[in-house]
């Protein structure tokens, strides 16, 4: 698959559609593909979390989540096809799991948000493709007995809603336990939206890069730090890997 490298992170440049493609045929041929999505937040904080840096780096499939990543790609030079949304992807793989009869693993936010994510698809498609879920809130000593318990349930594919880097850590750590998963995948705050705790921004925002914006207006208090510093501190490192190769941050 075609990589690129910007900021000391790997993307795959890869459209949704390949990417799809990329995951059925992993799954069709009984492979594994540890997927994560980066955002401009993202590669902010692997500048110097260096753990979040391997574990993101590694991964089989890493793709550009924010509009963001795919403009500063085209300012540096390297530029991805298009943006692949992490939601955008979950949503088209419970389609796909539907019609190829996978099953899925829900794994994180509250229990009731993650109950209700469950409701919902069983109503939508049918409960067949539920392997299994669980809340997100555990300790640490109980990692291994939780990726157990997604082995066993027969999941074809794995969605994680923790928050960065725990989710992260948690998949590359786990990940000789969750081999026999054919697809992981850290999906964020997904199971919030897909639960209507949150809604997404219309489509027009979307396409013009400002889904961050439309996030921050409806959670300012706890979104403030993330988007307007992080966004901040992304400009500045493009800025930087553009004009000024070779300064650190």
């Amino acid at each position: 698959m075609k990589k690129i490298n910007i900021l000391n992170t790997s993307i795959h440049n890869l459209s949704m559609e390949e990417t799809l493609q990329s995951i059925e045929f992993a799954i069709e041929n009984n492979r594994q593909l540890h997927h994560v999505v980066v955002n401009a937040g993202k590669i902010v904080a692997m500048q110097s979390d260096l753990r979040l840096r391997q574990s993101v780096n590694e991964c089989d499939l890493i793709n550009a989540d924010g509009q963001a990543v795919v403009w500063a790609s085209k300012i540096l030079k390297k530029p991805l096809q298009e943006r692949v949304a992490g939601i955008d992807l979950m949503i088209n793989l419970v389609e796909l799991a539907n019609k190829k009869n996978y099953k899925i693993f829900f794994f994180g936010a509250k229990e009731s948000i993650v109950k209700e994510v469950v409701n919902d698809y069983s109503n939508q498609y049918s409960p067949d493709i539920i392997a299994g879920y669980r809340n997100g809130y555990f300790k640490k000593e109980e990692e291994k007995e939780i990726a157990n318990q997604i082995v066993n349930s027969g999941a074809n594919i794995l969605f994680v809603a923790i928050s960065s880097p725990t989710k992260e850590n948690f998949l590359y750590e786990n990940r000789e336990v969750l081999k026999k998963v054919n697809f992981v995948m850290g999906v964020g705050g997904s199971f919030d939206v897909v639960a209507g705790l949150v809604k997404r921004a219309p489509l027009w925002m979307q396409k013009y890069g400002l889904e961050w914006f439309y996030r921050f207006i409806q959670e300012p208090k706890r979104m403030w730090k993330r988007y307007l510093v992080g966004n901040a501190k992304f400009i500045l490192l493009v800025f930087k890997e553009r004009f000024l190769k070779g300064s650190k941050v």
